[in-house]
């Protein structure tokens, strides 16, 4: 038995919530037609409710530069960047809470495995590479930005600049700040100790802090300063505003060709970090054992964080091959 057309409708509107809302405004009034004919035929279709739901996700995935659908080439590769960077963004918040968690180990005792010793040279080489790579890339987008607002030409940036600096100075200044309780801190010297400069890490383990699995142990949790407690559940929110500042400004910028180009190499470089970067953190959580005194123990938030950094490397080695795909049709024109 057929729906009334009056309910057909309602349905067919919830299912087109699945769509962005530009996709909606465009082809939804003729998409609902044919929808409401197709409850009326099939009232109780499960295949059509999955079909419009993947259909409606992949189309809110295409501004994002990650699937294959064709759009402007300038756009595909400044899409497939911001995505790269908000991927980056994931992938480092736990490489660095990782890394962090080693080098307080290798402050205090000499790791008593090759395992971990290699993972910690390795990670802190490629920590390296991604802070050259950083300013790499960061140098012609912000001449970029500097000139459209030295021209006026600022429209569309302002927003996403306030974002990644107020996100930038609120990381800065709080991780400066809880890095003073640094745990590394009158670790007993030895010969490699200084592989990681102690303010560094001591940075990297503040601005990592809300990383822990101290949020599944509420006794525990309630133990920590009020201050670090607020650090820990504001530091994240900072960090979003960084990376989607980043990610806006670098689709609004209006970049060059050239640096286009030159900014989708630096991520096929940026790619063969992170798969470096994992390789270290997989061999020292695998094979890397407890260490003197407990010192380089692998915990259950390592292994949740080595699965989230391996699919965000997968996504992000998704969005590297579409915007070389991008920078491959710059050239054509």
């Amino acid at each position: 038995m057929s729906e009334m057309p009056e309910a057909a409708a309602r349905r067919a509107a919830r299912l087109l919530r699945w769509y962005p809302r530009d996709w909606r405004a465009r082809y939804g009034d003729e998409f609902a037609e044919l929808l409401i004919a197709d409850i009326g035929e099939r009232p109780k279709s499960r295949r059509r409710h999955a079909d419009v739901a993947i259909s409606g996700i992949v189309a809110r995935l295409i501004p994002t530069g990650l699937t294959g659908h064709a759009i402007d080439p300038a756009d595909q590769v400044r899409a497939s960047l911001a995505s790269l960077g908000c991927l980056l963004g994931v992938f480092l918040s736990f490489g660095m809470a990782m890394w962090s968690q080693l080098a307080i180990g290798w402050q205090w005792s000499e790791p008593d495995t090759t395992a971990t010793f290699a993972a910690m040279v390795l990670m802190s080489g490629t920590m390296l590479l991604f802070s050259a790579l950083a300013v790499l890339a960061a140098v012609p987008i912000a001449w970029r930005v500097a000139t459209r607002v030295a021209r006026r030409q600022s429209h569309g940036l302002v927003l996403p600049s306030l974002l990644f600096f107020a996100g930038a100075a609120f990381l800065v200044i709080g991780s400066r700040h809880f890095g003073n309780g640094w745990p590394g801190t009158g670790g007993h010297p030895w010969a490699h100790q200084g592989l990681v400069p102690g303010g560094v890490a001591a940075f990297a383990w503040a601005s990592t802090l809300s990383v822990s699995s101290y949020w599944a142990h509420p006794g525990a949790l309630s133990s920590f300063p009020a201050a670090e407690l607020a650090w820990m559940a504001v530091s994240p929110v900072a960090m979003i505003f960084l990376v989607t500042g980043a990610a806006r400004t670098i689709r609004r910028a209006d970049l060059s060709p050239g640096t286009l180009r030159y900014e989708a190499f630096l991520a096929h470089v940026t790619a063969f970090g992170m798969l470096a970067f994992l390789s270290g953190a997989c061999a020292w959580v695998v094979n890397g054992g407890f260490g003197p005194r407990n010192l380089f123990h692998a915990g259950t938030i390592d292994m949740a964080g080595l699965i989230v950094m391996a699919v965000a490397l997968i996504v992000s080695y998704r969005a590297i091959q579409r915007a070389r795909h991008g920078s491959l049709g710059l050239l054509e024109r």
